[in-house]
């Protein structure tokens, strides 16, 4: 495609499983004009039940077809929902991810999106990355560059995201493009709102712990955070990145604590991992802005706030809409698809060189 604003849908169904994503982003691949509307597709507890039983499976196994259907239909109705898109970034529904043996599982088919919705649809991002060398993920990182382009910002940021996940950017604006040497550094952090859903959803039937308040009401355990930090993966240097369960002993480790302590462990060894993953930074970044579902959190983003020297703040604070943010990254980055622009490098995956990952599928 030429190099010109184009009305681009990302769509995100994130590690949490609680819906889809859609947002428009105005973007030539370079540069950020605008955002444009959005809508979320909220998962049914049936459909919910589906993917959570689908998780950790990989490409083959005999019994995906129920949650290949909800990942096709509810994003097709979403790509339906915004007739003004040429463009749509699909990134599918992540069931597994094995940077270390090169593999990588996100379910979804972007050729029968293409071919219901008559949209080119591109996807499939992380493969053509870890072919490469690479750790398949953060993919995020390159629209976090364009962001800090589109702010203004002189001073280095840090954009975390809390999802299911958590992984942090490192953006050097100064650089003339994110694939510089310098521009970027970007990983996974630890596990985020993943092992607090899990709990919640085992312990009360609950998706999240809404606010934290059931966090503020217990006490962490400083034996099992010493011990989560004991971990090599925090010292490890970057990239890096991890597999929603990885971490997974951590809520076997806290079942013997009530629900508040539970729940307050969980959230101080979110705050932890984060606070750890300054060591691997260039230089102090001049503020965090941080998305994902986390950031509502207000026990967790409090915790993060005691711990940090530079000032925190969800992404709203300056003007973005931390609910599509990753959404919108995914659109972004299906520009720069279009256009063969890379869409990870060495510093943000450990790719052996800049790599255009995606591919584009037409409508037959």
């Amino acid at each position: 495609m030429k190099k010109r604003p184009t009305a681009c849908l990302g769509l995100m169904s994130g590690t949490s499983l609680d819906g889809v994503d859609a947002a428009i982003v105005i973007t030539d691949g370079e540069n950020i004009q605008g955002f444009s509307g959005s809508k979320y597709y909220e998962y049914s507890q049936t459909e919910r039940k589906v993917l959570r039983a689908a998780l950790g499976k990989w490409p083959g196994a005999n019994d995906l077809g129920d949650a290949q259907d909800i990942i096709l239909s509810s994003h097709q109705n979403l790509i339906e929902a915004f007739p003004e898109s040429e463009v749509v970034g699909f990134h599918g529904q992540t069931l597994a991810h094995d940077p270390a043996n090169g593999r990588t599982h996100q379910l979804g088919d972007g050729q029968e999106l293409a071919n219901r919705t008559g949209k080119p649809v591109v996807w499939d991002f992380r493969n053509a990355d870890m072919a490469a060398g690479g750790q398949g993920a953060p993919l995020a990182p390159f629209f976090h560059f364009a962001c800090a382009k589109a702010l203004g910002a002189r001073a280095p940021l840090a954009f975390l995201n809390l999802g299911g996940v958590g992984n942090v950017t490192f953006v050097n604006g100064s650089h003339p493009g994110p694939e510089a040497k310098g521009a970027l550094l970007a990983f996974d952090t630890g596990p985020a709102n993943a092992p607090l859903s899990d709990l919640m959803q085992a312990r009360r039937g609950l998706d999240m712990d809404e606010n934290g308040k059931l966090a503020a009401l217990g006490a962490p355990d400083g034996v099992i955070l010493e011990k989560f930090m004991e971990n090599p993966y925090f010292e490890a240097e970057p990239p890096k990145s991890l597999d929603r369960d990885d971490f997974s002993t951590l809520n076997g480790d806290v079942s013997p604590l009530s629900d508040e302590d539970a729940a307050a462990t969980l959230t101080a060894a979110i705050v932890s991992s984060v606070y750890a993953a300054q060591m691997h930074f260039p230089t102090d970044p001049s503020r965090w802005l941080i998305c994902g579902g986390g950031r509502k959190n207000q026990t967790l983003m409090t915790g993060l706030r005691n711990v940090m020297d530079a000032p925190l703040d969800p992404v709203e604070v300056v003007g973005f809409d931390g609910d599509m943010f990753e959404a919108q990254a995914f659109g972004y980055l299906a520009m720069r698809v279009m256009r063969g622009l890379p869409t990870s490098a060495p510093s943000t995956t450990g790719a052996s060189a800049p790599i255009r990952g995606g591919q584009i599928s037409y409508p037959n």
